[in-house]
């Protein structure tokens, strides 16, 4: 046994169940309270200073929740702070980042056929993306442009469109969508590192001092907040991508990014309306399918349906023996029990190649990855399928290898 594989193995599965534990806990906290925040009501008798109250039942009791306009008169003897759910979702997810993306970028991020780049390089513009993103994000938001939360949200967007176009410039579409992701979780998560924990913090310095705290402070933080909430649906879809690669795999990759960052912000707009009671946006929904039929039309042109002009060979010339030959020599030596390529310990998502029973079975996933998408093999064809090649997997799956 492989000791060294077994326990790589289920480190990355720590890993990511780690993150995805953290991402639920802080998605869920931060959905609620925008949800909280919004469903707040005024009414008379309310404490001084409490701008709204909510009732609330849940798992058979009730709540009563009350939100102070700045803060309560003294500090609580207990609070709760809502920070390590933030802090541990980017941990673990730059961890995975670093694990397979960076450490492997020939594999996944670097598309030569796009940009010829060394590993270094690869790596050091992923880093850089990250925090020149964050930097201009900030200043964006700390400029005049900040004051209008609309202009500021035009702005923010026609950024992260601009980054997307720019990164399927530089990467391979997985690695564009992956990175682009990754800015977006970085935002998120120095939005509460850097802006909201630290203004809550000026909030309770201030009441032990016996000072008013500057309503500026949660004012501020409330902005980012809303921020993060807007942004949530984008970057779950970014970070599931890279299992699919009808997502990335078009060369109009960039602009289904928008679509998604869309349909995210009509999603948001649709339960932050009704939660603040100012009725029920269904026009949203139909916006929001409206895109992602756009999603799925923008998928259909990949690279070779946009001009590589990639025709399928004759089904009837096409033998089953060519299709082996040519999974086995372009693809096999990752997807077998034993992988022989270097840097990928196991068939990846567990698919193997290596029988003509087990070709035969993953015939769609073939089709897709290699053909519609072009997606594998990884690197920018790093096993140098070509175009022939991909008219025999094309005709094979054509021809009627899906109904065996």
């Amino acid at each position: 046994m492989d000791w060294q594989i077994l326990f790589t193995e289920w480190a990355d599965f720590l890993i990511r169940w780690v993150h995805v534990i953290a991402g639920v806990c802080w998605i869920g906290s931060s959905f609620y309270f925008v949800h909280l925040d919004l469903s707040l009501r005024k009414r008379e008798g309310l404490p001084q200073g409490v701008g709204g109250e909510a009732w609330q039942v849940h798992g058979g009791g009730f709540y009563h929740m009350m939100k102070y306009t700045v803060a309560p008169s003294h500090l609580p003897q207990d609070l709760t702070w809502f920070k390590w759910e933030a802090y541990w979702t980017f941990i673990s997810g730059f961890t995975l980042l670093c694990w397979h993306y960076y450490a492997h970028a020939e594999l996944y991020l670097i598309d030569k056929s796009v940009m010829d780049l060394t590993s270094t390089q690869a790596v050091a513009i992923g880093v850089g993306v990250l925090v020149l993103g964050w930097a201009i994000y900030d200043f964006l938001c700390r400029s005049k442009l900040g004051d209008s939360e609309l202009a500021l949200g035009v702005v923010g967007f026609a950024f992260l469109v601009g980054i997307a176009f720019g990164l399927t410039k530089v990467f391979s579409g997985r690695g564009a969508f992956i990175e682009l992701g990754a800015l977006i979780g970085t935002i998120m998560v120095a939005n509460v590192a850097m802006n909201i924990i630290p203004n809550q913090r000026k909030t309770v310095a201030a009441l032990i001092a016996g000072e008013a705290p500057n309503p500026a402070y949660g004012k501020t933080a409330k902005s980012r907040s809303l921020h993060n909430n807007y942004l949530t649906l984008p970057v779950i879809f970014l970070m599931v991508s890279n299992h699919y690669p009808l997502a990335f795999g078009s060369k109009w990759n960039w602009l289904i990014a928008a679509l998604v960052m869309v349909i995210g912000g009509l999603i948001r707009h649709f339960f932050n309306s009704e939660h603040a009671g100012k009725g029920s946006p269904w026009w949203t929904w139909a916006a929001a399918a409206a895109c992602f039929l756009g999603v799925i039309l923008l998928s259909g042109l990949s690279r070779e349906n946009s001009g590589a002009g990639l025709t399928p060979a004759p089904a009837a010339n096409v033998k089953f023996a060519q299709v082996e030959e040519i999974v086995t020599s372009r693809c096999s030596m990752c997807h077998m029990a034993e992988p022989v390529w270097d840097g990928v310990p196991v068939p990846p998502k567990g698919v193997m190649l290596d029988t003509p029973q087990r070709i035969q079975l993953h015939a769609q996933q073939i089709y897709v990855q290699a053909v519609m998408t072009r997606a594998m093999p990884p690197g920018g064809n790093i096993t140098e399928l070509s175009d022939d090649d991909r008219k025999v997997l094309a005709a094979w799956v054509q021809g009627g290898a899906l109904a065996k």
